[in-house]
């Protein structure tokens, strides 16, 4: 193995001036088209200059190519560059090929598979700045691309010949420039370093790297499209950024809990990359490393790879303030789960001694990381593919594989008309997914149960139907303490994510494999969503409050709002507290956040013009328009806002409630509906849950003035999917409320009812209460 040092390796390649390649063409340095060097301090490049540089590439050496994968939400371009020995990049086509018939051992003979294994290339996918204000993120691609196509040295050359690498400098170009504006334009002030008054994706903000299942995002699914379902990728590094005060670089192995459809090879394989780098890197002189805490592998929104055939090399490095330094103390160092940063220890083996840390040494860790991973997929090539086609062959073995003797043989989404459009949003969802989806022509009966004609068939034994099966089943997240007797373990996201649940339909696991007629269903087109009333009308004026202080549940709304084409206008909260909102609006909707950052805004230093949330007089102000008549929709958190702010005769019974009696981090629980009351009017799934999300539970304190639509079961658990600690506490309690104040309306939303636009059966209340006061007389 190679173990030449980052330093010297990097230090023998000056990034002020082009490099001459092996084919005598100038290769352009990132100095010479961005202007500077990537690392120095205060320095951030725009999205063009970005694009620029690796177009600049791409025309100097045949060594990368680089591909435009279409526009981002905002209208940006959206690029990968493809780095490899000219000979590979030549004939993409056939690694295109080569990396299909690997991914579905269905294609090949042994011996066949044997040649793929033995001379194919390991394709290693690296992602990068999804988040945006993790602004490293968008300088080491620079670095790596540079030192990919003109390094001359063995290892360089290693990795192009036993490699394709596949490099997406940002999955978030918008976010770039969102942020590298705001940044420019703070510098030398005193909000220098400060994060911008609004999201950095226009529609999810942080959440856009929650969003690789639903695949609601056009970033999103250009990656899937483009990438994923054409090169199959073995590998991937997904890089990004944590907080200041901890390690210097989190890499796996990932923290327990695992999600037990995931391929124990994939998990195993996780830990020997994240191991070979933190080895690699600690021989080069790097501290501070971290493995197993904080992260876990258990939510595909994060972990899409996991469930096709792919290990995803998540590393985290330390933040600056954006590109701005900073001092970190050795005292002001934090510990986390399973690692405290001033102990060694097997997953923490050299400690940082705190000091200066700027975007310089941001791009040092990552680069370093990225290229010690490329460099062991190189020397390991030949196992990383022999390991992949393994874990192909066990998906199609589906029951027979290792392990998986209780998996449903086939999963049936009966014809149910009356759910045809969340129906139709997951089957897109499993073939966008390339999940293999049939349709039964005639009526059958399995395991017991009769079956209609038009039922979709999902066999497991499949390339990717542990996507499917995940994606279909109910979660039962483990349940996980701190240490015996303490708190819970926080799980990095959610722990739920449940289809049918979500979208609300019907579904059923078969144990056998289904033999009725079948066959394929071709990708199938969207179904129109339509809000009854809403869509394409303006008879309603609504409103969205978007704070200084940007809140994610404002993006989604946003987002919903759009694909049923239902107009609105956001408004700020100098717009709310100039009052007179009933001459404009008819309802408002005030998204999830917390109810201090509703009544307070953005906190630190902030321009004056950002300053102060909704205040006394937001509050007065929307008193009054819901006196008038208005209607004010608030969701989860926001509705303790609206409790206290329009003295509601509603409390929160988990208010001041600690995590050891009461704990639910993004589950789905069962409710019971009013179904005389017309705000539950549509809501038809068969099973009727909410997205609960340390939300708010209520009582009602004067029921001449508040209606209870829906409430928790009285008796037994009311867990869906996911995780609950404390069920007692939600016993009758109530989860949606419809209060009367003057002419108006106030509906309290005691979940997430379009949490990341997926929530689809808990859409129609939505739809219900901006149709106003008279649609809700019960």
């Amino acid at each position: 193995m190679r173990h030449a040092t980052f330093a010297t390796a990097f230090a023998a390649v000056s990034l002020l001036a082009p490099q001459a390649s092996a084919q005598g063409r100038a290769i352009p340095t990132p100095a010479s088209v961005i202007g500077f060097e990537p690392g120095t301090d205060r320095r951030l490049p725009q999205w063009r200059q970005v694009v620029s540089y690796f177009q600049a590439l791409d025309a100097s050496s045949s060594r990368m190519e680089l591909h435009t994968l279409g526009t981002t939400t905002l209208g940006r371009p959206f690029i990968a560059a493809f780095i490899g020995d000219p000979a590979t990049l030549g004939n993409l086509a056939r690694v295109r090929d080569a990396a299909r018939r690997l991914a579905d051992p269905r294609l090949t003979t042994a011996q066949e598979r044997a040649t793929l294994e033995r001379e194919g290339k390991v394709v290693v996918l690296v992602t990068s700045s999804i988040h945006s204000t993790e602004v490293g993120g968008i300088l080491t691609p620079l670095v790596l691309a540079h030192r990919l196509v003109s390094g001359e040295d063995e290892e360089s050359r290693s990795i192009r010949r036993n490699t394709l690498t596949i490099l997406v400098p940002s999955l978030n170009p918008d976010g770039v420039d969102i942020v590298g504006d705001w940044y420019r334009g703070s510098l030398g002030s005193a909000w220098e370093g400060s994060g911008p008054p609004t999201l950095y994706h226009h529609y999810t903000g942080h959440d856009n790297n929650r969003d690789w299942y639903a695949f609601t995002q056009a970033e999103t699914r250009m990656v899937i499209d483009s990438l994923y379902s054409q090169y199959h990728p073995q590998i991937v590094n997904d890089i990004h950024q944590q907080g200041s005060n901890g390690s210097r670089i989190f890499m796996p192995p990932y923290m327990d809990p695992v999600e037990p459809n995931i391929d124990p090879i994939l998990i195993a394989g996780v830990a020997q990359m994240g191991k070979s780098m933190t080895w690699r890197m600690t021989a080069q002189g790097f501290t501070g490393i971290a493995n197993n805490t904080s992260y876990d592998a258990w939510t595909p929104a994060r972990a899409y790879q996991h469930y096709h055939g792919a290990i995803r090399i998540l590393t985290e490095t330390a933040s600056a303030q954006l590109a701005s330094p900073i001092t970190v103390s050795y005292d002001s160092l934090r510990g986390g789960l399973n690692v405290d940063p001033k102990v060694t220890g097997v997953d923490f083996l050299t400690i940082w001694n705190g000091g200066a840390w700027g975007i310089g040494d941001i791009v040092r860790y990552q680069t370093a990381a990225s290229w010690t991973l490329l460099a062991q997929a190189a020397d390991d090539r030949a196992l990383w593919l022999s390991s992949y086609s393994q874990v192909q062959r066990n998906a199609v073995a589906g029951k027979r594989a290792p392990g998986r003797a209780d998996w449903p043989a086939s999963i049936v989404i009966p014809a149910q008309p009356a759910r045809d459009t969340a129906v139709n949003a997951a089957i897109r969802i499993l073939q966008r997914g390339q999940v293999e989806v049939r349709r039964a022509s005639g009526s059958f009966s399995a395991n017991g149960r009769s079956f209609p004609a038009g039922s979709y068939v999902i066999h497991t034994a499949q390339p990717y139907g542990a996507f499917a099966k995940t994606m279909l089943e109910t979660q039962r997240y483990p349940n996980l303490r701190e240490y015996p007797g303490g708190p819970p373990k926080r799980p990095y996201d959610v722990t739920a994510h449940t289809l049918p649940l979500l979208l609300g339909f019907d579904v059923a696991m078969v144990r056998d494999s289904v033999t009725a007629a079948t066959s394929m269903v071709s990708p199938v087109a969207a179904t129109r969503w339509v809000a009854t009333g809403l869509s394409d009308s303006r008879a309603r004026r609504i409103a969205i409050f978007a704070n200084a202080s940007a809140a994610m549940d404002e993006g989604w709304t946003r987002w919903v709002f759009d694909q049923y084409r239902v107009p609105f206008t956001v408004v700020t909260a100098r717009e709310i507290r100039a009052g007179n909102l009933s001459s404009r609006f008819d309802a408002l909707v005030l998204p999830d956040q917390n109810a201090r950052l509703i009544q307070r805004g953005p906190t630190g230093n902030y321009p004056d013009s950002l300053k102060g949330g909704l205040g006394d007089a937001g509050a007065a102000a929307l008193g009054a328009f819901v006196d008038a008549g208005g209607t004010v929709l608030a969701f989860n958190d926001a509705s303790e806002y609206a409790i206290e702010a329009l003295q509601l005769p509603v409390k929160n019974v988990l208010d001041g409630v600690k995590p050891t009696e009461f704990y639910a981090p993004g589950s789905l629980i069962k409710v019971e509906y009013d179904r005389a009351h017309p705000l539950t009017a549509g809501a038809t799934a068969p099973e009727s849950v909410v997205w609960f999300e340390t939300s708010p539970t209520f009582d009602i304190t004067d029921a001449s003035r508040a209606t209870v639509v829906a409430r928790y079961p009285a008796t037994g658990d009311p867990l869906a999917s996911g995780w609950l600690l404390g069920a007692s506490r939600l016993a009758g309690k109530a989860a949606l409320v419809d209060v009367t104040r003057g002419k108006g309306h106030v509906v309290l939303f005691g979940f997430r009812p379009q949490y990341r636009a997926q929530s689809m059966s808990t859409f129609p209340i939505i739809w219900n209460a901006l149709r106003g006061t008279r649609a809700m007389q019960p």
